[in-house]
């Protein structure tokens, strides 16, 4: 057992750390973008804080140092363990299966062996950064053992976990052969936080069944202890997303924008990671239909997909990337003029800013996950609307949409569903379109991702003046 050797009030444990090498910056290192890094850095540089994570880099491990006013401390994979811990247990066998088995998982006994030792590795880190009765805020299903081992190592610490991703029910959670160890792993915590209340619930159920947990959230018994089980729902920086609206370089790139579309009638968009459970396929396999069917035309109607590259060495992915390219492809060949296609398609990532004209420029914003945790691009485009104009489409089954109940809501699932939304969203009158869009604007704008960290953080027990 370890005691408090540290100098850090509050610790945040994550896969990656909140940087990337940079040659240009003065340390040899940038923050990475996302308004939840810089939320984080927020509350750690007000609490003495301190960041575990992977640099990124296979064998990357430089000694701990200081970012922004946070001590960073990196922690070391080898090439097998980024097999095996990240792209294999964690990508292969636990993402799938905590997304509804979209695709099947495969489970292998020395991926697991390999994401225990990686999770110690974790824990370690954290216990030797906390100083005595310290917070420790433990992040996603990468690191669903760290509660208990932390606990271990330092009883003296309060530890959080938020899981960023759905949890699945019961009947789908039960085929992890190691479900009980990850059941006590996450409930070493003193706070589990999740997306929606349906996660809570399902974990929750499981818990009773399998170790013999007690109770219902928000309290739930194990092992003498009391867990506070919660909902979260995570969202984005509406400050940042609005300033970057309100520039005027933004509105000029967005009609630049629909200028180079061919200035069309109707721009729909979608913009994802491109990951099989994102529903990808889903919309454009819609649009395709509905040109087919003369609903839509495609002189007057376009769609831009952007579709952000990750886990390109995971089969599923390089699947669904030929999947995706295909269907453009046809839809082009079938449907796109010279100087005119039907799709623009785009395999990377855009900046901030340019993302943030993209989505002024579009009329229809369609987000069709099969199965998501939250799906913060629905709360992006709203930020970005301060036109109140814009309609968006929304799967039933995003996290976003127990919030954003004035979006056209579709099941992903029923194809027929999904042409008839999209439909919807073209046609619907500009006061009704309006009308909605503001009402999403007002739910996104009551909570922002800050508010989000002080509220888990308070229930922790860090004072909410740390943010």
């Amino acid at each position: 057992m370890s005691t408090g050797g540290g100098s850090h009030d509050l610790v945040v444990v994550a896969n990656r750390l909140p940087v990337q090498r940079s040659a240009t910056s003065s340390d040899g290192w940038e923050t990475s973008p996302g308004g939840l890094v810089r939320a984080m850095f927020s509350v750690l540089h007000h609490r003495r804080g301190a960041w575990v994570g992977w640099t990124g880099t296979a064998g990357d491990a430089p000694a701990p140092f200081d970012h922004d006013g946070v001590r960073l401390r990196p922690v070391r994979l080898s090439r097998t363990e980024i097999e095996q811990y990240y792209e294999g247990l964690s990508n292969e066998a636990l993402w799938p299966l905590y997304h509804d088995a979209i695709r099947p998982s495969a489970f292998e006994s020395a991926w697991w062996e390999t994401y225990v030792r990686v999770n110690e590795r974790f824990a370690e880190a954290a216990a030797e950064e906390a100083c005595e009765g310290a917070a420790v805020w433990v992040h996603d299903y990468h690191l669903q053992l760290v509660p208990q081992l932390l606990r271990e190592l330092r009883p003296d610490v309060r530890i959080g976990f938020f899981l960023h991703i759905p949890f699945p029910p019961q009947e789908l959670f039960m085929r992890l052969p190691w479900r009980e160890e990850v059941l006590r792993g996450l409930l070493g915590a003193d706070v589990i936080g999740f997306q929606r209340r349906v996660a809570a619930e399902n974990f929750a159920s499981v818990a009773r069944r399998l170790v013999g947990a007690e109770g219902e959230p928000p309290l739930v018994h194990f092992d003498g202890r009391t867990v506070q089980v919660g909902t979260f729902p995570i969202s984005i920086d509406v400050a940042e997303f609005d300033e970057i609206a309100r520039r005027p370089e933004t509105e000029a790139r967005a009609i630049e924008f629909r200028h180079r579309l061919g200035d069309p009638h109707m721009v729909l968009l979608g913009v994802d990671r491109l990951d099989y459970t994102k529903g990808i396929d889903v919309r454009l396999e819609a649009y395709q239909t509905l040109l087919r069917d003369g609903e839509l035309d495609a002189r007057r109607c376009v769609m831009v997909q952007i579709a952000v590259p990750t886990r390109e060495g995971i089969d599923y992915y390089q699947d669904e990337r030929r999947r995706v390219e295909e269907l453009v492809g046809e839809i082009n060949g079938e449907f796109g003029a010279i100087g005119y296609p039907a799709v623009h398609y785009l395999h990377q990532s855009l900046p901030l800013d340019e993302l943030v004209a993209l989505y002024q420029a579009a009329d229809v914003m369609i987000v069709t996950p099969l199965r998501d945790g939250m799906n913060l691009v629905a709360k992006e485009f709203a930020a970005s609307r301060i036109d109140e104009q814009g309609v968006l489409v929304l799967s039933e089954f995003a996290g976003a949409a127990d919030e954003l109940t004035e979006a056209i809501l579709v099941n992903p699932h029923d194809f027929e569903a999904v042409q008839r939304a999209i439909l919807d969203a073209v046609d619907m009158e500009p006061k009704e379109a309006r009308v909605r869009m503001a009402a999403i604007r007002e739910t996104v704008a009551q909570s922002d991702v800050r508010q989000w960290a002080t509220g888990f953080l308070t229930l922790l027990g860090v004072p909410s003046t740390a943010a």
